[in-house]
Parts: C-alpha cells; sequence; structure tokens
C-alpha cells in the first residue's frame, strides 16, 4: 500500500505517540507498543456483514478517524502502511493460525504478519493476533527465548517454516506458523474474504475482541469478558445482555459501538452464544 494518503499526523495521535519519526530499532519498538495498546483486535463488521476493505483510505478512516479496531489484516495493514511512509523495509507475510488449535487439524494461510529489516537484522512485527497481540518486535532468532513488553516469545524451526510461539502462565504455546515468501495486497484480499464470509471462520460466527493494557490483557469472547494479568491470573465475567456487551466493548476497549452495531453484530448472536455456553 502507498503512503501517499496517509495521514500521519492522524495516526500518530490516535496512538498517542509523540516520538522520533526515523526508521530506527527504537521507533519500531515505540510504535509497536502504541498502536498494539491504542487499536484493539474486533470483528464487529464481520458480524454485521459490513465488507471488509484493506485499502489505506478505508484502514485510515475506520482505525484512525473513526477510532475503531479490526481483524489483522486492517491492524497490520495500516501498521505495514505507516513503517513504510517512515522509511522501513518491510516484507508482507502470512501464518497459519496454530492458537488453541489440535495439531491434526490443519489451518489455512489467514493471519498477516511483517519482516522488518534493520541494520541490527530482520525483526517479526504483528499488532493483530486478539488477546495475545504482540507488544514489541522480535529478532528473526530461532536460538533464543525473547522478552517483549508482556508474555515472552520465541521462534523455533518447524517443517512448515517457522513457528511463533508465547509463553502464557509458565506454558509455551504454539501461536501460528509461517515461511518467509512475500505477499502482495492481492493475497490479503482473497484470505481476509475467506476469512471475514466463509461459514466455517470463527470470525463469522464469534465475537471476539482483545487489547493489551501495560500490566494485564483483556479479551473478549462472545459474553466471556476476561481480564489476564502478566502472571496468567484472570478474571473472567459472563456478559448477560447486548447493552452489557456493548458497554464492555465501549468502556475496556476503547470501540465505539452504535444501535445499529447492536442490532447486527451483538444482538443475532446472544442466543447462539448463549446456547454455546450452556445458558
Amino acid at each position: 500500500m502507498s503512503g501517499q494518503n496517509l495521514d500521519l499526523d492522524a495516526y500518530f495521535s490516535r496512538i498517542g505517540y509523540e516520538g522520533p519519526r526515523v526508521p530506527t530499532l527504537e521507533t519500531l519498538k515505540a510504535l509497536h507498543h502504541a498502536q498494539a495498546l491504542a487499536i484493539p483486535f474486533e470483528n464487529l463488521d464481520v458480524l454485521a456483514k459490513r465488507p471488509i476493505t484493506l485499502d489505506l483510505a478505508s484502514l485510515q478512516k475506520k482505525l484512525v478517524t473513526d477510532r475503531r479496531g479490526g481483524y489483522c489484516f486492517e491492524v497490520n495493514g495500516l501498521f505495514a502502511a505507516v513503517l513504510r511512509e517512515l522509511g522501513f523495509d518491510v516484507t508482507t507475510l502470512i501464518g497459519r493460525v496454530r492458537w488453541m488449535a489440535p495439531e491434526e487439524v490443519d489451518t489455512a494461510r489467514s493471519h498477516m504478519l511483517m519482516r522488518v529489516e534493520l541494520a541490527e537484522g530482520p525483526f517479526l512485527a504483528d499488532v493483530g493476533f486478539g488477546g495475545l497481540t504482540m507488544t514489541g518486535p522480535i529478532r528473526f532468532d530461532t536460538s533464543v527465548e525473547q522478552e517483549t513488553p508482556h508474555e515472552p516469545r520465541r521462534l523455533l524451526d518447524h517443517e512448515d517454516g517457522l513457528e511463533l510461539q508465547a509463553k502464557v502462565a509458565g506454558e509455551w504455546m504454539p501461536i501460528y506458523r509461517f515461511t518467509l515468501e512475500p505477499h502482495r495486497q492481492t493475497d490479503y484480499e482473497v484470505a481476509s474474504w475467506y476469512t471475514s464470509t466463509h461459514p466455517s471462520s470463527i470470525f463469522v460466527q464469534f465475537l471476539i475482541a482483545g487489547r493489551p493494557q501495560e500490566d494485564k490483557w483483556l479479551s473478549l469472547f462472545n459474553r466471556e469478558f476476561k481480564i489476564r494479568g502478566l502472571d496468567g491470573k484472570a478474571e473472567t465475567r459472563i456478559l448477560d445482555s447486548a447493552d452489557e456487551i456493548a458497554e464492555v466493548l465501549e468502556t475496556h476497549f476503547g470501540i465505539p459501538v452504535s444501535a445499529e452495531d447492536k442490532a447486527l453484530a451483538i444482538e443475532p448472536y446472544l442466543d447462539q452464544w448463549r446456547a454455546m455456553a450452556g445458558g
């Protein structure tokens, strides 16, 4: 995506960033952390059956001007455009999500991430993975455990390329697997169309929101609102109504929820979500 129509001042205001605008590791770390905490992961538009558009003008309007969130193709698409506008060397990649997926279950390439080349070497950047969004980039180094502002991460060699893992409550968990083959905008358009329209996609069935904060994780899955500390301990609250869900989205995730959003993206699914939870 070209950065010619990118309003950097508006973007920096949206994420609360006032630092340098030079393509260094320090800038990448600061921007990565700021966007991850400011722009939530969410799929209200998918549930409302609104088309997901990935051109830069649409991303900027939704994520910056309208102060909404989005899923990986949106939030990482915007982040890649910002980095390129600042002079970073960015290659966008795609991965197969393995989080909570049994080993025998195959998964499609449906997650956008990026490789950023720096003087210190290549780094993996990803500001869009639900309740486990990375809050800092990590080196492309499969030999060490790496710290982030939140939980530790590591990259492992795998027969499918590389596997990203996160240490959650003391246990290493697979997040996704990917190769280093560059992907184009058209690849993401196809993957996003599948993710946002196919009946088997989790995004067309379930409400999903995630947002890291300085010392905890916030996540919402249907009616289950969870606040998880960095020690892995979590508090869970079950939400009973569309009004409660909207209030949590607005108050904790910073997502403005309109009456139309409630009518199209929450209320039609409540009975299904209650049945899933057994009541």
